[in-house]
């Protein structure tokens, strides 16, 4: 279970991976619809005491329509208010919750007066819930302020209408849906009860197609610098890497990517392609500790949004040695991502966290033997980590930490993730420089680490699938580059489907229209 409460595009992850095992959109209504019933009726006098019910126009209206199709079984009396034409109800499960009331006695479309809702002993609020974004505009305003004008005390359905504005509808209780929500610990909840809506242990834990919901698709008005600017700062004894590294940000949408090399191999890395701005740092074929001041330089300049640190710059005790005097200073401005050598920083300091450091601004991504050394000196590399010590290592180290193997987890400290999302073939070497060129240019678009590590596993690994089906064995780092864009429209496409059943999918289409 979620060891925080939720934002509203994190319940939009939850539910579409609960799909996606098997739980449809409308059993998930239907429970929500005996959840809220459930909580309704203890407030209530017996049947066949009246209820009111004000519905919005998406799910959490339908959620109160399947309430009133419970109680109305009960023997209740509901009072519905649809809050606008029922033609304009946005979801087809809505849609459906809507037929099976149509017919009760009391079903009216638009908003309640108060002296509609005068002498009523509760009003049951599903206008919006996770669904709502700043104030309230009308019809909603006007409802709520009939509601208030009332005085009839109020059941919120998983959010109160209008949370965290100044036209809230103050609720006496709040019945949350499966998992607390962002906003709950506040007096506008009342009393709030966490009802199960029957989501599978494995929507909770696992990463699946509804990490595609955090990607921050383009709106129309997207300028340049929008979509985040990333610097690489890699290479020396292995050139190829700080390349795939980049491709591999720019690939996930990143505006612009600077690639900072040893300048020996400068010349190398920018022939690999024009597509990335290399700028050389020092004359040397490895970084120095004399080179951080430079790199502080050059990066500052490049005004990035986030960093990786650490493809292919080797072992060299200089290189690690400037590298880590070059963490110190970006980590306080830049949300960090340390991959492949640059992890050997972390070791090399004994693990002791950098001042500021925090897993809400580093992320660090190794593999199993990478892994081993930063957890503890006697741990096993071939030993596959459990996700407690994964999450024990990354509350230590105070950093989230995504560990890559057949099975990939992601932890922050307190929530841990798995990733089962894979193929064999994905081992080849350079892909781990991709996936970190992804995950860093998820961060520098306003990802949390967290958040940008499931959905880049997630992706990735996805992409490494469907490219297996295209090239088979012999897979190349290149291969997963060509297919991120592919794996990436198709996971979107999916994600609305499973949002909404029965709704026609574009191929431009956005989970988030």
């Amino acid at each position: 279970m979620a060891a925080r409460p939720l934002d509203p595009r994190e319940v939009q992850v939850l539910e579409a991976n609960a799909v996606a095992r098997g739980v449809s959109i409308d059993q998930l209504m239907d429970n929500a619809g005996h959840a809220v019933a459930a909580e309704a009726s203890r407030h209530l006098p017996p049947p066949p005491a009246a209820v009111g019910i004000v519905c919005g126009l998406g799910n959490n209206g339908g959620d109160g329509l399947a309430a009133a199709s419970v109680l109305a079984s009960q023997g209740y009396q509901p009072r519905i208010w649809l809050i606008g034409e029922p033609g304009k109800l946005r979801t087809v499960a809505a849609r459906r919750r809507w037929d099976l009331v149509s017919g009760l006695r009391y079903v009216k479309a638009g908003a309640p007066t108060a002296a509609d809702l005068r002498g009523l002993p509760l009003v049951i609020d599903a206008m919006l819930g996770t669904g709502g974004r700043g104030a309230p505009r009308e019809p909603y305003h006007s409802a709520i302020e009939e509601i208030v004008s009332s005085g009839v005390p109020v059941l919120s359905v998983d959010l109160p209408t209008g949370l965290g504005s100044t036209s809230v509808l103050r609720a006496r209780w709040t019945v949350a849906l499966e998992v607390l929500k962002e906003g709950m610990d506040g007096p506008a909840c009342g009393e709030v009860t966490v009802s199960s809506i029957g989501m599978p242990p494995e929507a909770h834990r696992e990463t699946g197609v509804g990490e595609m919901a955090l990607f921050p698709v383009p709106s129309p008005g997207t300028r340049k610098s929008d979509s985040g600017r990333v610097v690489v700062v890699g290479g020396g004894p292995y050139a190829g890497a700080p390349f795939l590294a980049g491709m591999g940000a720019l690939r996930a949408g990143a505006d612009m990517v600077i690639v900072l090399v040893p300048g020996a191999v400068a010349d190398i890395v920018q022939g690999y392609s024009p597509q990335l701005i290399v700028r050389a740092v020092g004359l040397g074929a490895e970084f120095t500790e004399e080179d951080s001041t430079e790199l502080a330089e050059l990066t500052s300049k490049a005004r990035p949004t986030a960093v990786l640190v650490g493809n292919g710059v080797g072992e060299s005790p200089e290189t690690l040695g400037g590298l880590e005097k070059f963490l110190q200073w970006a980590l306080p401005s830049y949300p960090c991502a340390v991959d492949a050598d640059g992890l050997r920083v972390l070791s090399h300091r004994g693990g002791r966290p950098f001042p500021g450091q925090s897993a809400t601004r580093l992320l660090l991504t190794p593999n199993l033997r990478e892994f081993a050394h930063l957890a503890s000196p006697e741990a096993r590399a071939s030993e596959a980590p459990g996700e407690e010590d994964v999450r024990r290592t990354a509350a230590r180290l105070r950093a989230t930490v995504l560990v890559k193997g057949a099975v990939d987890v992601v932890s922050d400290g307190e929530e841990t993730k798995v990733n089962r999302t894979h193929h064999p073939a994905m081992v080849v070497g350079g892909a781990g420089d991709v996936l970190a060129g992804v995950t860093t240019s998820l961060l520098a678009r306003g990802l949390s680490p967290f958040q940008a590590g499931r959905l880049a596993t997630y992706w990735t690994g996805r992409a490494a699938v469907e490219a297996f089906e295209r090239v088979s064995y012999g897979l190349l780092p290149s291969d997963l580059l060509d297919q991120l864009g592919p794996a990436l429209r198709r996971g979107l496409e999916e994600l609305r489907r499973i949002s909404d059943p029965g709704r026609p999918v574009s191929p431009s289409s956005s989970p988030h229209e």
